[in-house]
């Protein structure tokens, strides 16, 4: 059997790929040149296989994460804050058994989208081990206790507040540029995916942090909202102006009916009005801002998550959901398990499958699932213009 050299060649030259595929390649091709006609078919088989992982390998998209908590990877376990996941029993169900930083007794959001994309979880940009090729898979910038405004979470002292997350974002360009050349580096950056969550923190560590906040002495809550998304907006126009052309942007949760707000603010066992009406406030007013950018440049850039809504489907029915609880986090301590951090010393259950909250405020490995399932496959109800899934189709033909 023949195969001409040329196509070699050709997949040499076109694709990015590791010497170990290469050799690989190399050696099948050589098999099925000597090899029989019978033996031919199975040689081939593992050509195909070879080539498959190489498009793959091609195709894939760096993933670039901006955020808070809710996405955090590790960036504050090297941080001086108390914002940290890096103990016991965080990470219980994490493949290593070992807290990382992420804020889940698991896996967190990004790690979830990479399964789904197909790619590695980036590392966090702190991360000593955040170089070489590993740059090219992405990097998340995401650091516990951040907001949109610069004041959210000042009682956390040494954070990674988002004007600083961007700094690292030119950054990294550098450092990728450095690697592959600028113009790889320029369309690396502008073909990846990018993760923004932001905006919770600015309501329950800032307007509502404490009673007659600066914040809510300066604003009435309508105002503040209005306030956050004139500020937010300015940090989609400079993502973009950074190279960001697919941006999947989260509202914020049904905050009142997290189990820390359960525990302090709630009266007979219902969430708290007063955050529900700010998150009720600021997601659509999110979404309309959204819609209002990618008008004005004239694509659909940003994607609007309606997180608010996938939370509230298994928060206000979690047996549907196969929970038992959407009121009661899994670790804590107090009533509804919500005061406090989740520490060695806190209570514990022993099935986090059957808990939407792992913490006081985070959701469980779990409700990430059914969160990134949303994401992936959503009706507009869940994702406008478009779930991820069609946006990697899209992008895979372009």
């Amino acid at each position: 059997m023949q195969v001409h050299p040329v196509s070699f060649i050709h997949i040499q030259r076109s694709l990015s790929i590791n010497t170990s595929i290469l050799f690989w390649v190399s050696l099948t091709i050589s098999m099925a040149s000597n090899s029989s006609a019978c033996s031919s078919y199975w040689v081939i088989s593992g050509l195909a296989l070879v080539l498959g992982a190489i498009v793959h390998q091609a195709d894939a998209r760096a993933f670039l994460v901006f955020g808070d908590s809710l996405v955090d990877s590790g960036n504050n376990n090297y941080l001086a804050t108390t914002a940290r996941a890096d103990s016991y029993p965080y990470g219980i169900d994490y493949p290593t058994h070992q807290a990382t930083g992420r804020f889940s007794n698991g896996l967190n959001i990004p790690d979830l989208i990479s399964e789904q994309i197909g790619s590695e979880s980036p590392l966090p940009y702190l991360s000593p081990e955040l170089r070489g090729q590993k740059l090219l898979v992405g990097a998340n910038f995401a650091s516990a206790g951040i907001g949109i405004l610069n004041d959210t979470g000042i009682q956390f002292l040494n954070i990674i507040r988002m004007h600083r997350q961007l700094e690292y974002f030119q950054q990294y360009q550098q450092r990728v540029g450095a690697l592959i050349g600028a113009e790889k580096a320029k369309r690396l950056v502008n073909q990846s995916l990018i993760l923004l969550t932001v905006g919770g923190n600015d309501f329950v560590n800032n307007y509502y942090l404490v009673p007659y906040s600066a914040r809510s002495r300066q604003y009435d809550l309508p105002d503040y909202v209005k306030h956050l998304i004139s500020e937010y907006k300015k940090l989609l126009m400079r993502l973009y102006n950074l190279g960001a052309r697919r941006v999947l942007v989260t509202g914020t949760g049904p905050l009142g009916c997290v189990p820390a707000e359960l525990a302090t603010r709630s009266t007979n066992g219902g969430c708290s009005a007063e955050l529900q009406r700010a998150a009720a406030l600021y997601n659509p007013q999110l979404e309309s801002m959204i819609i209002d950018v990618n008008r004005k440049i004239g694509s659909d850039v940003f994607i609007a998550a309606n997180t608010h809504q996938m939370h509230a489907d298994f928060v206000s029915n979690p047996q549907a959901y196969g929970f038992t609880t959407s009121k009661i986090a899994c670790c804590g301590q107090g009533p509804y398990n919500g005061l406090g951090l989740c520490t060695l010393l806190s209570n514990l259950c022993p099935n986090r499958e059957l808990y939407a909250f792992w913490d006081p405020f985070h959701p469980s490995e779990k409700a990430n699932k059914i969160i990134v399932q949303q994401i992936m496959t959503g009706s507009t109800r869940y994702m406008k213009p478009m779930n991820l899934s069609t946006i990697m189709a899209l992008d895979s033909r372009t």
